[in-house]
Parts: C-alpha cells; sequence; structure tokens
C-alpha cells in the first residue's frame, strides 16, 4: 500500500505546474468606461533621454515624460510615438523600492518591440 501511495505521489510532483496560470498570459485590465487619461505630448524633437518611472500601488502605473499612464497599451502607444521620432533617443527605467521585477521587464520588451534599444536602468 505504501508503495502505491509513493507511486502516486511522484506521479503528482511530477506533473504538477508551479507556475501560476495568472503569471504566464499577458491581460490588460482597463475596463470600458475607465480612467481616461489626458497624454500631454512634449516636443519629442528635443528630447535627449526619455525616463520612464514605474509606481505600484496595488497595482502598477507609470509615468513617462510627465504623462501618467495607467495600462501598457498606453505605455506603448507614447514609446511608439518617441521612437518615430527619434529611434535612437536612450530610455532610463525608473521603477520605484515596491515593484515587482516583472513590470520592469514589461517595458524592456516595450521599448524592443517598439524599436528602443538604447535601455538603462537608474540606481540610487
Amino acid at each position: 500500500m505504501i508503495d502505491v501511495i509513493f507511486l502516486l505521489l511522484v506521479f503528482f510532483v511530477c506533473t504538477a505546474n508551479f507556475i501560476p496560470v495568472e503569471k504566464i498570459l499577458p491581460m490588460d485590465t482597463a475596463l470600458p468606461g475607465g480612467v481616461q487619461t489626458e497624454v500631454v505630448l512634449p516636443d519629442w524633437t528635443n528630447l535627449d533621454i526619455v525616463t520612464v518611472q514605474i509606481f505600484f500601488e496595488n497595482q502598477p502605473y507609470w509615468q513617462i515624460e510627465g504623462n501618467r499612464c495607467f495600462t501598457l497599451y498606453e505605455v506603448q502607444n507614447i514609446l511608439q510615438l518617441i521612437s518615430g521620432v527619434k529611434p535612437d533617443i536612450p530610455v532610463i527605467i525608473k521603477p520605484a523600492d515596491n515593484v515587482p521585477m516583472e513590470n520592469v521587464i514589461d517595458i524592456c520588451d516595450i521599448c524592443r518591440r517598439v524599436g528602443l534599444s538604447q535601455i538603462r536602468f537608474a540606481a540610487e
């Protein structure tokens, strides 16, 4: 009987998936009719560097050159506008202390996706 229980235990351990499903699939958490943000677009041609600040208060939000973003879609739109004007501009990612690493990696992925390859991290 102990052998059967041991075999079942080994089977369940070998087939278990230890990564939560929520972390695998990207998901846009913005609801229809939710918070609308007004984007103030500066003159991108005068920028020498773009700073992306990441904050976390129950959920992440971002700030790019004075523009507060609540979804990664908004962040991607602003970074795509910047890369259309200056594709070689350096991007500095500045996360707050309590920001999970996955949110920082999301910004790196978006930067590469829109064509911004000079990615740096701020150290304090």
